[in-house]
């Protein structure tokens, strides 16, 4: 196959975040291909996440961000006659006694952006999920928050994105890069040569391998999570109803249900970078010893291999979203490193990037501590972003 193609957009990268900057250039009238090693959507850290969304953040911007995404998703019905699977099945975040001050200056802020977060006391937080109270001072709760499908979401931003005239080549794997005359793009990839004005890198944990072959440096690695699995029925032992997404923060543990299971996990502190959806077993273990402190009842539920799996974060050095123009390229974008809350903030993602494409700056948010310099550049020094967790 040799045939070459020119368009106004290459995006590279047809996971959630892709798909959705692809929908917002295409619907903003741009000629958009989606180029996709895969050999179809949401194969990478998408289709493998939690699929957890919540507006509990503890700066503005990843507040306003995720906020925003979330009433997306909600009015997607309405907004484009497509179910992406969004659920308000709450998010419940369990603070130890040292961090409540600082969690509640958090809510303070997550309410002042009209994101709805209320304040409960133990007992009431151990109504939503049953647990061992020691040590909290209370809960944080996001009626708001629940969770997506991440393959109806990507599908369903790939579909808006080929309505608007986007091409979207599956089984693509970029293999050359090359910059032209003029500040465009030259992308050859599954025996094509696509040229484009822009370039978008939404290659997710693969955005540093990308961004070398232009000579650029994006400073993104994977990072394995792994999400274990009680046997089907098991919350039946327990008497509760379906669990939302809880987090005991004193540990980093998290438990929600999903149909007929209970789904747990919590970050590895020595997982090395790279590459593998291999599940950790031995790791379970661990996660075991430590979600009993909280959640005593999980030691007796049966387990069950087959529902388990594991996938990656795309993490960046500070663990926040690489985004806007590249400073040594301004036609090159970067749309990634979101560190595992892609699918969270896909929607605004995609409008920010269609921004930056059309008009040539993000203008509508300050998106200044996301910018790609800020690991190298002074200016971004004080312009610090804080996660609740």
């Amino acid at each position: 196959m040799d045939e070459n193609l020119s368009t106004d957009v290459i995006v590279i990268g047809a996971g959630a975040i892709g798909a959705s900057c692809a929908s917002h250039l295409a619907r903003a009238g741009l000629r958009v291909v989606v180029l996709e090693a895969f050999g179809g959507p949401a194969e990478g850290s998408t289709g493998r996440s939690f699929a957890s969304i919540r507006s509990q953040w503890a700066d503005p911007l990843n507040i306003e961000i995720s906020w925003r995404s979330i009433r997306a998703y909600r009015s997607f019905p309405d907004d484009h006659g497509i179910d992406v699977g969004y659920r308000p099945t709450g998010y419940l975040l369990l603070v130890p006694d040292a961090r409540w001050e600082a969690q509640l200056a958090a809510v303070e802020l997550q309410r002042a952006h009209g994101a709805p977060v209320d304040v409960l006391d133990v007992s009431a937080a151990a109504r939503i999920t049953p647990l061992t109270p020691d040590g909290l001072a209370g809960a944080t709760w996001g009626p708001a928050d629940g969770v997506v499908d991440p393959h109806l979401v990507t599908t369903a931003y790939l579909t808006l994105a080929r309505d608007a005239g986007a091409r979207v080549l599956f089984g693509h794997q970029v293999s050359a890069i090359a910059r032209e005359t003029g500040g465009g793009w030259s992308v050859t990839a599954g025996g094509r040569t696509i040229r484009a004005r822009y370039l978008v890198n939404a290659a997710g944990g693969w955005a540093g391998e990308v961004a070398a072959l232009a000579g650029l440096t994006v400073p993104v690695a994977h990072s394995r999570r792994n999400i274990y699995a009680t046997a089907p029925g098991a919350l039946d032992a327990i008497n509760t109803g379906p669990l939302p997404m809880t987090i005991d923060l004193g540990t980093g543990v998290y438990v929600r249900s999903e149909g007929a299971r209970l789904l747990f996990g919590a970050a590895r502190p020595d997982q090395p970078d790279g590459y593998d959806v291999s599940v950790d077993w031995p790791w379970m273990e661990s996660v075991l010893a430590l979600a009993v402190r909280r959640f005593g009842w999980l030691a007796d539920l049966p387990l069950d291999r087959s529902g388990c799996w594991a996938g990656t974060y795309e993490n960046s050095p500070d663990h926040h979203g690489i985004l806007g123009a590249d400073p040594a390229a301004p036609t090159w974008v970067n749309a990634c490193g979101f560190s595992g809350h892609g699918l969270m903030q896909a929607p605004e993602i995609g409008r920010l990037v269609a921004e930056q494409v059309t008009t040539g700056a993000i203008t509508s948010l300050d998106t200044a501590p996301l910018r790609p310099d800020r690991f190298t550049h002074a200016a971004g020094a004080g312009r610090q972003l804080g996660l609740v967790f």
